[in-house]
C-alpha cells in the first residue's frame, strides 16, 4: 500500500513538473517577462476561496518564472510603486471605490493609461459603478450569476488562434460559476470577445437571484474578452470564483496567456 501510494505521488510530482516545465519554458522564450502586482482588495462581498486563490496564483505564475507581489490594500496603488509593475492582476477584487480613494483611483488610471495592463477575473466586473472609469473599462457591470455547473463554451471565431483559447477547438464543456453581466460587450470600441457560454446548456440565473429580478444574457454571453482601449490593455474572464475553475489545464493556459497578452509580452 506504501508503495502504491509513493508511486502515485512520484506520478502526479512529474504530471505537475511537466506542466509547470512547459509554462517555465513558455515564459523564458520572452525578453522582457513582465512583474505582476496580484491584488484583491474588496469592498463588497468577499469571496472566502479569495486567499486560496491567491496562493495559488501567486505560486503558479512564479513556477513559471514571473515575478509577482501580492496586496490587499490601496496604499500599495500609487505611482512610484505601479512603475514597477506591467500587469495589475484583480483577483475577484470588488466594489473597488470603497477601496481606492480617489487619488489611488487616479494613479492606476494614469498607470494604465501610459501603457498598463489590467486582468480581472470574475468579480472585478462587480458593483463598480462608484468608479466610472474602470466600469467603463470592463464595458459592464453584475446582474446575478449560476451555481457551479457545467456548460458548453463556444470559441468566437475570430479568436481561434487567440493564445488564451487556442487549441480547445470551437467548442467545449467547461465547469464554472457563470456571471449574467448588465449588458454584452460584443462591438464596444477596442474588445474582442474570445469566449460565450451557450446559456441553453444549464441553468444561468440561480435560486438566490430568481427572487431578486436576475436575468439571463440570451445568446450572446461573453465570459472572456480583451480590450486594447485608452491607452492600455485589459484582459477579463469570468473564471476565477472558485479555485476549481482555474486549476486545469484549460484555466492555466488561460490565465497566464491572458496576462502575457495584457503586458504585451514578447
Amino acid at each position: 500500500m506504501i508503495l502504491r501510494f509513493s508511486l502515485l505521488v512520484v506520478l502526479l510530482s512529474s504530471l505537475v513538473s511537466c506542466q509547470t516545465s512547459a509554462e517555465f519554458r513558455r515564459v523564458q522564450a520572452l525578453k522582457n517577462p513582465p512583474r505582476v502586482l496580484l491584488f484583491s482588495g474588496t469592498g463588497w462581498y468577499r469571496h472566502p476561496e479569495i486567499p486560496e486563490i491567491n496562493g495559488w496564483i501567486a505560486q503558479f505564475l512564479r513556477n513559471a518564472g514571473l515575478r509577482v507581489d501580492v496586496s490587499e490594500t490601496g496604499k500599495d496603488i500609487h505611482s512610484k510603486n505601479l512603475e514597477k509593475y506591467q500587469v495589475v492582476l484583480f483577483n475577484n477584487a470588488n466594489t473597488l471605490d470603497k477601496v481606492f480613494d480617489e487619488k489611488q483611483r487616479e494613479a492606476l488610471e494614469k498607470w494604465y493609461e501610459a501603457g498598463g495592463a489590467i486582468v480581472g477575473t470574475h468579480a472585478l466586473l462587480v458593483r463598480q459603478e462608484g468608479w466610472p472609469w474602470m466600469l467603463d473599462l470592463g464595458g459592464c457591470d453584475f446582474n446575478s450569476d449560476s451555481d457551479f455547473l457545467k456548460a458548453k463554451i463556444i470559441v468566437d471565431p475570430g479568436a481561434l488562434d487567440h493564445p488564451t483559447v487556442r487549441g480547445w477547438g470551437k467548442e467545449f464543456w467547461y465547469t464554472a460559476d457563470w456571471t449574467n453581466h448588465t449588458k454584452t460587450v460584443t462591438g464596444l470600441e477596442g474588445v474582442q470577445v474570445l469566449l460565450r457560454v451557450d446559456e441553453s446548456t444549464y441553468e444561468p440565473v440561480r435560486k438566490y437571484f430568481k427572487t431578486k429580478g436576475g436575468k439571463a444574457m440570451g445568446d450572446d454571453h461573453p465570459i472572456a474578452w480583451t480590450r486594447i482601449y485608452k491607452g492600455g490593455r485589459f484582459f477579463y474572464t469570468e473564471l476565477g470564483h472558485d479555485l476549481a475553475s482555474l486549476d486545469t489545464p484549460f484555466g492555466r493556459q488561460h490565465l497566464l496567456e491572458g496576462i502575457l497578452w495584457a503586458a504585451d509580452a514578447k
